[in-house]
């Protein structure tokens, strides 16, 4: 069975370029027997949920293939990016990042694809050094104001409501329309 894992970062982001891109991947090699697994957070760090739940399927054998957008959509960590796909190849499995016509099979694979994890970390890493520094200049210029302090993207009462009637953290980030790190902090703070 094939795997396609789609990844945007935020909940305002839309998924559905990355799964035509795919789609036209499938359909051009004749392939129809796939499962989707689609996380809304970032990738800087692994603990994604359908991302957890690719993993079991790739340890159990039950996904043979995994088809990407761009190597990006795995991992923004050289790290973590390397790792999962020594595992994932380990087992016998190979990826496709259909953007970026490769396939990452074997040694030259892994050369490939640790330049491309390189390079993600990096612009994530240049993003957010940017990011910092319009918010020192706007801050020097008295125009940032950031969030207020104590505000909140949603009501954390009602993350708590919607635990009491049996939602899990992924059920309530959806239902919030924020990220299940923002449900964890809401519960736990």
């Amino acid at each position: 069975m094939i795997g396609c894992y789609v990844r945007c970062s935020t909940i305002g982001q839309n998924e559905r370029s990355q799964r035509a891109e795919i789609k036209r991947w499938l359909d051009g090699n004749g392939l129809s027997e796939v499962r989707w697994y689609t996380d809304k957070e970032t990738g800087d760090h692994l603990d994604r949920p359908a991302f957890r739940r690719l993993q079991a399927d790739v340890f159990d054998g039950t996904i043979k293939t995994i088809v990407v957008f761009r190597l990006d959509r795995i991992s923004r960590s050289l790290q973590d990016g390397i790792n999962t796909l020594c595992e994932w190849l380990n087992c016998g499995v190979r990826l496709v990042a259909t953007s970026q016509q490769l396939d990452f099979n074997g040694t030259t694979g892994k050369l490939i694809a640790s330049v491309l994890f390189a390079v993600a970390e990096m612009e994530q890493s240049t993003r957010r050094e940017r990011q910092a520094a319009g918010i020192a200049a706007a801050k020097a210029a008295g125009v940032y104001l950031g969030r207020k302090a104590g505000s909140t993207k949603a009501a954390p009462s009602r993350a708590s409501q919607l635990r009491e009637r049996g939602l899990n953290d992924d059920e309530i980030a959806a239902a919030l329309k924020v990220t299940r790190r923002t449900v964890q902090r809401y519960l736990n703070g």
